[in-house]
């Protein structure tokens, strides 16, 4: 699963096909919560611990930080997309 990590507006204005949104600044205990919170909270199903979950934001910092949370909260796949939406950006021109 691809989770982006950036804020509601920022996704919104633009993300990469396929990506769910857990914006991390704002909801950092986001992988903490519950099955049925996590659903009420973001809108999609949580991922099975052992799932690949790759995270991406702008640049990479807020990914490396919601990376590390999630392998925290127990994301035994937890991988970062360290190019983030700006690298994304420019392989799309390409």
């Amino acid at each position: 699963i691809l989770i982006d990590v950036r804020e509601p507006a920022e996704y919104a204005a633009g993300h990469i096909p396929t990506a769910k949104n857990l914006p991390i600044m704002t909801r950092p205990d986001g992988f903490f919560l519950p099955k049925d919170e996590f659903r009420d909270a973001f809108g999609w199903e949580k991922p099975e611990r052992e799932a690949v979950a790759v995270f991406y934001c702008k640049a990479g910092i807020r990914s490396r930080a919601a990376a590390g949370l999630a392998r925290q909260a127990g994301w035994e796949g937890a991988r970062e997309y360290p190019g983030s939406w700006m690298d994304w950006v420019e392989r799309e021109k390409e």
